[in-house]
């Protein structure tokens, strides 16, 4: 592989087909139009651990034939090829349907919690923060070892949480197997459900691209997808819950599943998502 090669020479080497344009997006993504009439995406990704885990998220989730992705050509070192979505606008009926898939992806399991997909690396990422995939069998345990307690030590280290606060993140972690509600199985998940990586297809579905996948509880993945507002939430939500329902409560762990995402936006962004963080976890104690 020549890290060098042009963004075509990568299509032409993983579709077996002839470039007939290139059009870059932006610094990560240049659209390719091959011979044959399909459009590929060739993205660079912020390293070939980063690359190698979204190719096999992507595979990952593909397999278990619930929710569409976009088909991965291949991949090299930092870069990927894969199908291009053409966009169309969110609508009900996709809503409802996004969550009868959502449900059927997370049903189709994982190993373990925190299980990396086949052939994906342990030390990941999501967004541009690490995310180590180590598996667990306990929900409670695992989500305070590898999604709170990380990221708080990285917030407190780079001062967006102060040393005081993080006491309160702690106490959580201590009484997570109380607050989690009934135990559940490990589900696949998208792993960095928000609304910018549901894209709305010109098909009319909804497609997840930019996976951060692992196994973990199925309520995460729901409670990312509220965080930051998503066009027909109520119809996802009511699709999912007629295809699989929730257990009783899972509305009061909303925050709790929250902290995850939250405390990784705290570390990438700082302050304020700190205090998001804070908020979450003190109304999951009062619970």
């Amino acid at each position: 592989m020549n890290t060098h090669d042009a963004p075509g020479d990568l299509a032409v080497r993983h579709t077996g087909s002839t470039v007939t344009g290139e059009r870059p997006l932006s610094g990560a993504l240049t659209e390719v139009t091959l011979d044959d009439g399909r459009v590929v995406i060739v993205k660079r990704a912020d390293g070939p651990d980063a690359a190698r885990a979204e190719a096999a998220g992507l595979r990952w989730l593909a397999e278990a034939g619930a929710v569409p992705v976009p088909a991965v050509h291949g991949q090299e070192g930092d870069r990927l090829v894969i199908d291009r979505i053409p966009r169309g606008s969110p609508g009900a009926a996709a809503a409802t349907r996004l969550g009868e898939s959502l449900a059927a992806l997370h049903t189709a399991g994982a190993p373990a919690f925190g299980a990396a997909p086949p052939g994906g690396p342990e030390h990941a990422s999501i967004g541009h923060a690490p995310m180590r995939n180590a598996p667990r069998a306990d929900w409670p345990d695992w989500y305070a070892e590898h999604r709170v307690l990380p990221y708080l030590r990285l917030a407190v280290d780079g001062g967006t949480i102060r040393p005081a606060e993080a006491a309160v993140f702690e106490e959580l972690c201590a009484r997570l197997p109380d607050l989690a509600g009934p135990a559940e199985p490990p589900a696949r998940l998208h792993g960095d459900l928000w609304n910018g990586n549901v894209l709305w297809g010109a098909d009319g579905r909804a497609w997840l691209i930019d996976p951060a996948a692992h196994g973990g509880h199925r309520e995460t993945d729901l409670a990312m997808l509220a965080l930051f507002g998503c066009p027909h939430l109520d119809r996802v939500l009511d699709g999912y819950q007629r295809a699989a329902p929730l257990a009783a409560g899972w509305r009061d762990r909303v925050g709790l599943h929250q902290l995850f995402p939250l405390l990784v936006h705290t570390v990438l962004f700082g302050r304020g998502y700190a205090e998001q963080a804070l908020d979450a976890a003190r109304a999951a104690l009062a619970r």
